[in-house]
């Protein structure tokens, strides 16, 4: 009978179990392209730049995703739960206060804006660089745009404004704009008033 080590593995299975806690390539190839499309631009990054940051080969890309645009959508899918994840803990540390949650999440927003790196919005970038409809990544975009979309006149509603759709929209229109401007002016620009504005315009719609 072969001897095995004393922890039971096979001499094989020992030299294969350091790899064993390494991201898988997929992973990695995900993450290279997280950073990469996020602060340079999807357009901007050649499949080349991403596996020589993931540390894979192009055929191990390939195996994973069909194709860069496909990459580009699986990366804004990822964004997209980052940004549920942030709107959703506002709205956790204000229960049953609609108008004390979105102005929790413009707050950060604000706050976040100021951070080295900081390019806006993933989702917003993508819509930029494809205009065409139906591209995968402007696609995932514009899914996420109109829940928020959704999400903001519910608030509204909620809040008890007389029209919940224009204040809704209101709320998106200075959601984007703090998006963009931020890229431009940074946080000491328009950003910094980001939750006041939004107060403002709440108050208005609630009289």
């Amino acid at each position: 009978m072969k001897k095995t080590s004393q922890t039971g593995l096979r001499p094989d299975s020992r030299k294969r179990a350091p790899k064993a806690g390494l991201p898988r390539a997929a992973d990695r190839i995900r993450s290279s392209a997280r950073d990469l499309f996020y602060h340079q631009g999807i357009r901007a990054v050649g499949v080349d730049a991403i596996v020589a940051e993931a540390g894979v080969t192009k055929p191990s890309l390939y195996r994973s995703f069909a194709s860069k645009d496909e990459l580009a959508a699986a990366y804004l899918r990822d964004y997209e739960l980052e940004f549920w994840r942030r709107f959703d803990a506002a709205a956790e540390a204000h229960p049953g206060d609609p108008r004390a949650q979105i102005l929790a999440y413009f707050t950060g927003l604000a706050q976040r804006s100021g951070q080295p790196g900081y390019r806006g919005c993933g989702l917003t970038n993508a819509c930029i660089e494809y205009p065409d409809p139906d591209h995968p990544a402007r696609q995932v975009s514009v899914v996420n745009k109109q829940a928020v979309r959704r999400r903001l006149v519910d608030l509204a509603r909620r809040m008890g404004a007389r029209d919940p759709e224009a204040l809704g929209d209101g709320l998106q229109l200075l959601l984007e704009g703090a998006y963009v401007s931020s890229q431009i002016f940074g946080a000491d620009g328009p950003v910094r008033h980001l939750a006041d504005a939004a107060t403002h315009l709440i108050d208005a719609s609630l009289k």
